[in-house]
């Protein structure tokens, strides 16, 4: 083994990669508790299929686009295939683990990152076209903006802009493609006939408490080492959900509503997606501020998002989106070079232009990600429909695109208060014998 290989740091990146592939379950059930029961598989399944489409893409192309060297825009393809990524270490990225190591690490992101966009068109879109949405979305967008920021030679890494694990890469192009999607698929036909009901809140709770678990690999192993630094980012990463999850419980009760458990849950996501740019560049009482900001922002933009005619049935965009952008900024706010050396002084620690590169990153990330995701969609529509048509919508995309329903016997039958809740579109379909056309998909 190559003596500068640290068998400390080597264990603990595997172990946090073990803990980001944990996510995307995690999320299966956090999205799949959220969504009425006959779409519950195939959320599941939209999430999950992430595990192998996006983690065979990123070892066969996306890897080497997003981190060999190359242009400011675009890494070569050097490592195609992971062709020369070996047991030794790539010491631009991280000198003591071997580069296989950081390749697995960086494919669990990549493999969440398209997963959490299935929120946003939960019960209208065709399993086949979102799975070549999020095939090819994981070239044309996640991979160049991985390699601005992260890559040797980006051009927002150059700028100076800060991003710990993922803030701007990960739940920004996220959040911003599932607004696009949700936008060119439209709203589902039950949207604003009846509250959009979670079908199995526990289910909901355990989706968090394993993102949240997770998520300490997520941040604290992007230090890339059993080191300070790792301390730093698992300690402000619960603290800023800590933080969130409390607000976001006040703001429920201060605007006349109750504590929820739902609530909880969600503010737990958004606190841990605004501290993750920051988690190691700023301290754990910066790191409790964030959390608040960025909860206080998402409920808000969550409450706004109700008035409107957009059907992004599981706010996306308002968590992650909002989230995302929420701790971007704070980064350029609260950042101190005395916690990170490679890292920058903030706003409050005497340097306003961090804030402002922050800024341009930020804007340059939405900017790629919404025209790239919108042209990309609309070519997948060229070739095969976007969304399901109004019986298969009705029915359930369980039965229609997988031919499975995740309570075959009834027992789940959906029960709020007592009260059983029925399919709200119930009577909108004529019955088949009448020859009544169904609408054509969406393209």
């Amino acid at each position: 083994m190559n003596s500068t290989i640290s068998a400390g740091d080597t264990a603990w990146v595997l172990i946090s990669t073990a803990l980001v592939f944990l996510m995307t379950p995690g999320l299966a059930f956090f999205y799949g508790g959220l969504v009425h029961r006959r779409n519950a598989l195939n959320t599941f399944m939209m999430v999950v299929i992430a595990l192998a489409a996006s983690a065979l893409v990123w070892m066969g192309i996306g890897y080497s686009l997003a981190f060999s060297p190359g242009s400011q825009w675009l890494g070569k393809l050097t490592w195609v295939g992971f062709n020369g990524v070996g047991q030794d270490p790539q010491a631009d990225y991280a000198a003591t683990i071997p580069h296989l190591a950081f390749a697995i690490f960086q494919c669990m992101f990549a493999v969440i990152t398209p997963a959490l966009i299935c929120g946003a068109i939960v019960g209208r879109m065709k399993f086949r076209a979102y799975m070549l949405f999020i095939i090819f979305w994981g070239v044309v967008v996640y991979a160049p903006v991985a390699h601005w920021v992260w890559g040797i030679g980006g051009w927002i890494r150059n700028l100076g802009a800060l991003d710990f694990a993922g803030g701007t890469v990960v739940h920004i192009t996220a959040g911003c493609a599932a607004l696009v999607c949700a936008l060119v698929l439209g709203p589902r036909q039950e949207n604003r006939r009846t509250p959009s009901l979670p079908h199995n809140i526990p289910f909901v709770l355990l989706g968090a408490g394993l993102l949240w678990f997770g998520w300490f690999g997520f941040n604290a192993g992007s230090a890339l080492g059993a080191n300070g630094l790792a301390s730093l980012a698992f300690v402000t990463t619960n603290m800023s959900a800590a933080a969130a999850m409390l607000m976001w419980l006040m703001l429920e009760t201060g605007t006349g509503g109750k504590p929820t458990a739902v609530g909880a849950a969600t503010a737990a996501v958004v606190g841990l997606v605004g501290i993750t740019p920051a988690a190691g560049f700023v301290s754990p009482l910066a790191a409790v501020a964030i959390g608040i900001i960025s909860a206080t922002a998402s409920y808000f933009a969550i409450q706004m998002r109700a008035r409107t005619k957009l059907d992004d049935t599981l706010d996306v965009f308002a968590c992650h989106g909002i989230g995302g952008i929420s701790g971007a900024l704070l980064t350029g706010v609260f950042a101190q070079k005395s916690l990170n050396s490679a890292g920058a002084d903030g706003l409050l620690a005497g340097n306003p232009k961090l804030l402002l590169t922050q800024l341009i990153a930020v804007g340059a990330t939405i900017g790629f990600t919404v025209v790239m995701s919108y042209g990309l969609l609309k070519l997948i529509g060229l070739v095969t429909p976007l969304r399901v048509g109004l019986r298969e919508e009705v029915e359930g995309l369980d039965r229609h695109e997988h031919g499975e329903e995740v309570y075959a016997d009834g027992a789940g039958a959906d029960i709020l208060g007592g009260s059983v809740i029925v399919n709200p579109l119930e009577g909108l379909l004529k019955p088949e014998t009448s020859g009544s056309p169904e609408p054509s998909s969406a393209s």
